[in-house]
């Protein structure tokens, strides 16, 4: 079970959980070309392709930011890396977390690129419909779960490494 970006326009629709990760945006490239995408000034080119998915907050972030890149809209979240693996695209900037796992599932071939510092800050949480008892039971379970080291214990087997301590600026990195 993975939560979501909370944002506002999520906020108004349904309730969330109590914020577990701090994330952020990151790009996940071929492993060959990690070195080439480390920051948006190296992404910010005519001869990049950007692949991301439709109508979230990648995309959102991918409209606002790289200026210059190519932006290469791809419908299927099932394919989306198999397309990068591919050669589709030149990289994606996704959640730090995703960029992890998508690693952890393709060792070699996808690698994340500095995860650790992201380029924004965001927060995740559980996406649930507006029911009082069923928050409170989310909220109640998640505070259990990260008090007695349940959650991290799974956060490190899903990504085989412990949950990092980003920074909670909300600068963009690589931007000056």
């Amino acid at each position: 079970m993975g939560g979501v970006s909370v944002t506002l326009e999520r906020q108004k629709k349904a309730y969330f959980s109590t914020l577990y990760l701090r994330d952020g945006k990151t790009p996940i490239a071929r492993c060959a070309d990690k070195g080439k995408f480390e920051s948006l000034e190296a992404i910010d080119r005519l001869e990049v392709a950007v692949i991301v998915n439709p109508g979230g907050t990648n995309e959102k972030f991918d409209r606002a930011h790289p200026k210059t890149a190519r932006i290469e809209v791809w419908s299927d979240n099932l394919s989306i890396f198999d397309r990068l693996e591919q050669g589709g695209a030149n990289l994606m900037i996704t959640d730090a977390t995703e960029t992890l796992y998508q690693q952890k599932l393709r060792p070699g071939v996808l690698c994340a690129i500095q995860p650790e510092a992201p380029f924004d800050f965001s927060e995740k949480a559980y996406l649930m419909p507006r029911d009082e008892a069923l928050k409170a039971f989310v909220d109640h379970w998640l505070h259990v779960s990260q008090a007695n080291g349940a959650f991290a214990a799974i956060r490190a087997k899903c990504l085989e490494q412990p949950s990092p301590s980003w920074p909670t600026s909300g600068l963009i990195r690589g931007r000056s």
